[in-house]
């Protein structure tokens, strides 16, 4: 975790919401989408083996997130 800012994740959740955002509410957050990007990279990191490469591409992102 710390990728992220929890600023960062706080500004997304005004954006939809609107409303004003408890720090604990940015660091649930800021937990799921931690989470999820790794199984989302993990993911496309199998995609792009697959197919001979070591760089993962926007397409494999694309593709896995598809898959999720």
């Amino acid at each position: 975790m710390g990728e992220i800012s929890t600023s960062a994740i706080e500004r997304i959740i005004r954006k939809g919401s609107g409303l004003r955002v408890s720090d604990s509410a940015s660091k649930e957050l800021l937990v799921y989408l931690d989470e999820l990007g790794v199984r989302i990279s993990q993911k496309a990191s199998v995609l792009a083996k697959h197919a001979g490469r070591k760089t993962v591409t926007d397409e494999d992102i694309k593709l896995a997130i598809k898959q999720n």
